[in-house]
């Protein structure tokens, strides 16, 4: 495997090492999309948190978010989201 590959799994896995960011991650795939407020609520975290989480997904490629006046919206970015997939699925494949 090429060292940027390596460097790229190693940044997602890093990503994926938090607790919160993996329940939001299972959140947005389950319901599409969810407002920000919404998110707060079903885990109990203060809007901060779960805003500092989605900007790191967002900053990382595994969420979109979309504006709707003041609120905003999340969701997976489905491209992005299945490349990350496919790169864990290659690296764990059997020998």
């Amino acid at each position: 495997m090429k060292r940027h590959h390596l460097q790229n799994l190693s940044t997602l896995f890093g990503v994926l090492s938090d607790e919160t960011r993996l329940r939001l991650l299972v959140i947005l795939r389950q319901r599409g999309e969810a407002h920000v407020n919404e998110l707060c609520r079903i885990l109990r975290l203060p809007q901060p948190t779960v805003s500092h989480h989605l900007g790191l997904l967002r900053i990382h490629g595994l969420a979109r978010n979309r504006r709707d006046g003041k609120q905003v919206f999340y969701s997976v970015d489905p491209a992005r989201y299945n490349r990350a997939v496919d790169a864990i699925r290659k690296l764990l494949a059997p020998c």
